[in-house]
């Protein structure tokens, strides 16, 4: 289920897509209740992986913001 990547390694969009798949195949239905845990538990890990990527790209936006902010309060001081 996990496609041979570790979690580390997937990137935003593998981990997207992985889970697109898993929860399309627990709609579907016909998996026994075992499958079915098992693609329940590969969805919250991949759930997890997406939102860290989510989370350092917010943190990389806020900061590159930030920065920008201080240039302009620096540029506004200097005038």
């Amino acid at each position: 289920m996990s496609g041979g990547k570790t979690e580390d390694a997937l990137s935003y969009e593998q981990a997207r897509d992985e889970l697109i798949e898993t929860v399309r195949r627990l709609e579907a239905g016909g998996t026994s209740l075992e499958e079915s845990l098992a693609l329940w538990e590969r969805g919250e890990e991949l759930a997890k992986v997406c939102r860290r990527w989510l989370e350092g790209a917010r943190a990389r936006l806020d900061a590159a913001l930030a920065e920008e902010e201080e240039e302009g309060e620096r540029g506004e001081a200097e005038r």
